[in-house]
C-alpha cells in the first residue's frame, strides 16, 4: 500500500513504520494519523508480522508534536472530536494492539509525539532525544492520552511537573524516571530496537497477546488486573503455542511457534 507520510518495511517478522515528514519535524496531522492506523491495522492481522517498531525519519525528531495549523481555529466541539478520534485511530489503538509496539525515539518527542511513544508498549531513546508535553504554552492540555499515560509511567508528581511547566527532559532523565526502557547512541537506535524486536518475535504470539491484555487490564478503571491475568493464563492452555512450547521444553529443543 502506498502512503503519503509514512514508510513501511518488514524484515524477519518485524515491521518498521517510519513517520516521514522531515520538513515538519514529523508532526502528526490528520493524514498521518489515518495512515498510521491503516498500517497498524494491517500489521495486527498479518501473521508474518510479530512486532512493530515506530520511529521518525532523520535524526532531529521522532514526532515534534501535532500539526497546530490544522486545529488553530477549532471550536470546543471540534476540539473534543479531534481528541476522541485521535484516541480511537492511533493512541488507544496502539496500546491495545495484539502485537508489541516499540517506539524508537530519535530526537524531539513533544506533545503528540511523546503521547504516541507512551502509547507504545516499550520505548528506546537515542541519547539526543528530548521529551516533553508543551501544550499548556498554547493554552490547551495534552489531548491524546498524555495526562493519563505520563502519570502511569512516571508518577503523578512528575507528570504534573512536566505538564504544567511544559519543560523538556533529556533521554537520561526519561530513563531515570521510567519513561523509557533504554537509552543508546543515535547510530545504535534502530539496531537496538530491532534486536529487542527479534528477541520478542521468537516467543509465542498468543502468549504475548495475552500478556499485553493482562498488563493493560491493570491500568483500566474498574478492572481487576489479577482476575484478567487468571483468565488469560487459563486461555493459554487451549492454544497450539502452549502445546508446542511445553513439548519443545520436554524434548529439549527450541519451540517453533505459529501463533495459534
Amino acid at each position: 500500500m502506498a502512503y503519503e507520510n509514512i514508510l513501511v518495511s518488514t524484515e524477519q517478522s518485524v515491521m518498521t513504520i517510519t513517520i516521514n515528514r522531515p520538513s515538519q519535524l514529523n508532526a502528526l496531522n490528520s493524514v498521518t494519523i489515518q495512515e498510521l492506523n491503516k498500517a497498524l491495522a494491517l500489521a495486527d492481522v498479518n501473521s508474518e508480522v510479530r512486532v512493530i517498531i515506530i520511529t521518525g525519519s532523520g535524526e532531529k525528531a521522532f514526532v515534534a508534536g501535532a500539526d497546530i495549523k490544522e486545529f488553530a481555529d477549532f471550536s470546543v466541539e471540534q476540539g473534543r472530536l479531534l481528541s476522541a478520534l485521535g484516541h480511537k485511530l492511533l493512541f488507544d489503538f496502539v496500546e491495545n494492539m495484539n502485537k508489541p509496539v516499540i517506539a524508537a525515539v530519535n530526537g524531539f518527542a513533544l506533545g503528540g509525539g511523546l503521547e504516541l511513544a507512551m502509547s507504545c508498549h516499550m520505548r528506546i531513546a537515542s541519547d539526543n532525544a528530548k521529551m516533553g508535553l508543551p501544550e499548556v504554552t498554547l493554552g490547551v492540555i495534552p489531548g491524546y492520552g498524555g495526562t493519563q499515560r505520563l502519570a502511569n509511567l512516571v508518577g503523578k508528581g512528575k507528570a504534573m511537573e512536566m505538564i504544567t511547566s511544559a519543560a523538556m527532559i533529556t533521554a537520561t532523565e526519561a530513563q531515570e524516571w521510567g519513561l523509557v526502557n533504554k537509552v543508546v547512541a543515535q547510530a545504535e537506535l534502530l539496531s537496538t530496537a530491532m534486536e529487542l524486536a527479534q528477541r520478542i518475535a521468537k516467543n509465542s504470539p498468543t502468549a504475548i497477546s495475552a500478556a499485553i491484555r493482562s498488563v493493560n487490564a491493570g491500568f483500566k478503571p474498574g478492572v481487576n488486573g489479577y482476575n484478567e491475568e487468571i483468565r488469560e493464563f487459563g486461555r493459554c492452555f487451549g492454544t497450539a503455542d502452549f502445546r508446542e512450547g511445553t513439548t519443545a521444553f520436554l524434548e529439549k529443543r527450541k519451540p517453533v511457534f505459529e501463533g495459534k
